[in-house]
């Protein structure tokens, strides 16, 4: 078992822009819904309906993935403000 076993610390995560990344991920489900929501009758009479119902599912969880993403952030700034800062 010690193959497995890490022997170094693992970096740090990389924090970038997250929530204008998840809005805009989230816009592109809803605009990927509207876009086909037109061609159902073809997506239906192909068996593709699901195709819709998956970009329906994206927009949705991307909703709750923007509200996550927004708690998280604020969360952070809020945390990073009531740290003292360090005497030099």
């Amino acid at each position: 078992m010690a193959k497995w076993t890490p022997k170094h610390e693992a970096p740090e995560p990389l924090e970038g822009p997250v929530v204008p990344v998840i809005t805009g991920g989230t816009i592109l489900w809803f605009v990927l819904f509207l876009v086909q929501l037109p061609f159902y009758g073809w997506f239906d009479d192909h068996g593709h309906t699901w195709w819709l119902w998956t970009c329906l599912a994206g927009g949705v969880l991307g909703l709750y993935g923007v509200h996550f993403v927004r708690k998280r952030d604020a969360a952070i700034k809020r945390s990073a403000g009531a740290e003292p800062e360090p005497a030099e």
